[in-house]
């Protein structure tokens, strides 16, 4: 799995880099075929924007946009809609094949 982090009027810092990778690591329970996650951090003023995108196999981006004062917090709240989302594409995949 590649990772790729940017920062637009913002310099990373490796504690920054760290945490954010360490939360994205998690995203494996819940789809096995990522093959990529870039993460983008804007600062505005005094709020931060974090984008993240999950690249996968056989499938659309899944993409996650949280904005806020708290950078460490706007980055768990991306983290926890993209497992949303992962969790939902799965079961919508598990059970495609109804009973009718």
């Amino acid at each position: 799995m590649q990772f790729k982090m940017s920062g637009r009027h913002l310099d990373v810092t490796p504690a920054i880099r760290e945490y954010c990778e360490q939360k994205t690591e998690r995203l494996h329970r819940y789809w096995d075929r990522i093959s990529a996650i870039t993460a983008v951090i804007d600062q505005h003023d005094r709020n931060f924007e974090v984008e993240v995108l999950v690249d996968t196999d056989h499938t659309k981006p899944f993409v996650a946009k949280e904005t806020g004062e708290d950078l460490y917090a706007c980055i768990d709240s991306v983290v926890d809609k993209l497992e949303r989302q992962l969790t939902d594409h799965k079961e919508k995949l598990r059970n495609r094949k109804h009973i009718a």
